[in-house]
């Protein structure tokens, strides 16, 4: 079986976050792959990877990285597969300004798209609804979550028609 997902990141320390896409993708049956790869300490690397990607079956390319968060623009630049950033707190940044700027702040002509601060569950919705736009079993699967998403709210919302205050008008 060939990987759908490529799950990528600057070193093993942001597996905390980059596992919730992982979670996810195997939630949603979606086969994938995960590996540390640092355009920084392991260029050829990373190299190698971004160009071939596409050749293996990949589709989509998730790649967290935290501090300059240089990762995810360096894979962009060399593949055709779109991808989708996600800037880590990491021990070395500023708060996360810096990973998060450095995957939005892109030039013309070389995307990374870029999700919330930590955000690894949200790369893998995304991954997994750009690869749905040609397999309509992933689609269904989609549609499927986001009912579910809309039944979590729904239930939510008749808890809270219980919740006493005096001021509350109904």
């Amino acid at each position: 079986m060939q990987p759908k997902v490529s799950i990528i990141m600057g070193s093993t320390s942001d597996l905390k976050i980059m596992s919730e896409a992982a979670k996810f993708l195997d939630e949603m049956g979606i086969p994938f792959e995960i590996n540390a790869l640092s355009a920084h300490r392991t260029p050829d690397l990373v190299l190698d990877f971004a160009r071939n990607a596409h050749t293996r079956g990949v589709k989509v390319i998730i790649a967290g990285a935290g501090g300059a968060a240089h990762l995810p623009g360096v894979v962009a630049a060399l593949t055709p597969l779109p991808v989708v950033g996600v800037p880590i707190k990491s021990s070395n940044s500023i708060d996360g300004w810096d990973s998060i700027l450095s995957m939005l702040q892109m030039p013309s002509g070389i995307p990374v798209a870029t999700v919330a601060l930590d955000g690894a569950k949200n790369a893998a919705i995304l991954a997994m609804q750009i690869i749905a736009t040609g397999e309509p079993e992933l689609q269904a699967k989609m549609l499927k979550f986001k009912s579910e998403l809309a039944d979590k709210i729904a239930q939510a919302n008749k808890e809270l028609a219980s919740v006493e205050f005096k001021n509350r008008v109904r």
